[in-house]
């Protein structure tokens, strides 16, 4: 079904189904700009003329003949529903309803003298095989991943939950595209105002083409200009799953292997799915380092260059005399060193994604290797600038979201400016802007800096570090969920030792 009520589908018309065959396939023809890949087969049943309408190009071939033209020839019944071999048949008097189906894979079959179409799901899923993201990749756990299907990646989640109280919501957005979306929740978990709100926000949707879930984001966030992304974008059926027991919604958009999880919170993208896999303590570690690698990389540069410009005195006296002199033959300031190293690190990252892996490799190892060296040897970088921003780098590669990981690196230009003005009062105001906005965002009506704003004691189990799973006796309160106990005793054993 639409599920936009405000994006009327401006395709619409007042053509109508007789029981004239040509009349039908004429329109038919017209309606589909008489395109090349339209195949038409006369046919006979019980003596009447009836008309098969696909397009070739998206049908399953193998079911068409065997389970639908064969059975028509060789083995005809009462009606033509009972005939064929294929489960899902409906019948429709909409000319309208005609053309969506075929345009997305069905065959029409037109019987003579008949005002009803009856229409049969042959849509042919061509898909690669299930793979590990590469993005998202575990050392422990699945390593499946989802696909461009989204019928695959329903699948693969409902594989995972079997549970009858899963829902699985379609809908359809773009006006000319006609994309199909799923919106997946536990209608026992979920919060009812949630869910309502999504497809609320959904039904607002009304442009031409729905092309992935990055470009759905924009439309459905929050804050549109704030640099931190408010949705969870993951390729994990693993990790939907999980964030679905957590009382969160999942929305598919067929065509793309990514699912959006909201709510969420800034401390969801700090989170792996080996955090679960892994003994608790190894867990926490993770998570602290990467949080620590959040503010590495953000403040480092700028703290590097608050100190040579502003702030000499605080650096121990044993190593004012190596910075100074790397920095004795650098004929600019260090806020001009510090972007033209950031700067050519992007740009080494942004080659790096778009070459083919081998020669990708080659450029990052050669580039950043063959591009440091002459940097400091002409004297245009100093050595200790060169150390700043290889740390900050690293630090940058810690985070497991790509898209927190591309906003933390965007972050670090306005501190180095701050820092540069004013020095350390620079990026503590700077500082201090950032964690105000992550106090005043929210996703999805849920605060997003939550546990600590608004400060709840008993999520922390599950933020900065991961208690044992046997301690976390609730679910998360930032998406409200119907259901908060996910946990009872499961250590109770050890009572009976006693």
């Amino acid at each position: 079904m639409r599920s936009n009520k405000h994006n009327q589908n401006n395709r619409g018309s007042i053509i109508e189904i007789s029981g004239n065959l040509d009349q039908n396939v004429e329109n038919v023809k017209k309606s589909l700009i008489n395109t090349s890949d339209l195949t038409i087969r006369h046919l006979m049943f019980h003596h009447k003329k009836i008309v098969v309408v696909y397009i070739s190009t998206i049908v399953g071939r193998e079911a068409l003949e065997v389970q639908i033209i064969q059975q028509i020839i060789n083995n005809p019944k009462d009606t033509i529903p009972n005939t064929v071999a294929i489960n899902d048949v409906k019948s429709s008097d909409s000319f309208d309803e005609c053309i969506l189906s075929i345009v997305k894979g069905n065959t029409l079959i037109f019987t003579e003298f008949e005002k009803n179409v009856v229409i049969l799901e042959t849509t042919s899923y061509q898909n690669r095989s299930i793979q590990e993201p590469s993005s998202e990749q575990t050392i422990r756990g699945s390593h499946d991943g989802l696909v461009e299907c989204i019928l695959t990646n329903i699948n693969q989640i409902r594989r995972r939950i079997s549970n009858p109280n899963l829902v699985v919501k379609t809908l359809s957005l773009g006006v000319e595209s006609d994309t199909r979306l799923a919106v997946i929740y536990i209608d026992t978990i979920a919060n009812e105002e949630l869910v309502k709100e999504v497809h609320r926000r959904l039904s607002y949707i009304n442009v031409d083409y729905v092309h992935s879930p990055g470009n759905l984001e924009e439309f459905i966030e929050d804050d549109p200009y704030s640099p931190f992304p408010q949705v969870l974008t993951t390729e994990r059926s693993d990790r939907i799953a999980g964030n679905l027991m957590e009382g969160k919604v999942a929305i598919l958009t067929d065509g793309s292997p990514s699912a959006l999880v909201l709510p969420i919170t800034f401390f969801t993208f700090y989170q792996s799915p080996d955090d679960y896999n892994s003994r608790w303590m190894v867990a926490s570690f993770a998570r602290i380092l990467r949080l620590v690698s959040f503010l590495i990389s953000i403040s480092l540069p700028a703290l590097y260059i608050a100190l040579v410009s502003f702030h000499f005195e605080i650096i121990p006296i044993d190593l004012v005399f190596n910075v100074k002199s790397s920095l004795e033959n650098v004929p600019y300031p260090p806020l001009i060193e510090a972007l033209g190293m950031q700067i050519t690190l992007e740009l080494l990252r942004e080659s790096a994604i778009r070459l083919p892996n081998p020669i990708a490799q080659t450029i990052g190892v050669v580039g950043g290797l063959v591009i440091g060296t002459a940097v400091v040897q002409a004297n245009l970088v100093s050595n200790t600038m060169i150390v700043v921003i290889s740390l900050t780098a690293i630090a940058s590669f810690v985070v497991p979201d790509n898209e927190m990981g591309t906003s933390v690196r965007l972050l670090g230009f306005p501190l180095m400016f701050a820092a540069s003005l004013i020095g350390l009062i620079g990026i503590v105001f700077g500082l201090s802007f950032i964690l105000i906005h992550l106090c005043k965002l929210e996703s999805f009506g849920s605060p997003y800096f939550a546990p600590f704003a608004p400060f709840r004691k008993s999520d922390l189990k599950d933020t900065v570090v991961r208690a044992p799973s046997w301690k976390m006796k609730k679910r998360p309160f930032a998406p409200l969920p119907k259901n908060f106990k996910r946990e009872n005793n499961s250590r109770g054993w050890k009572n009976d030792e006693k």
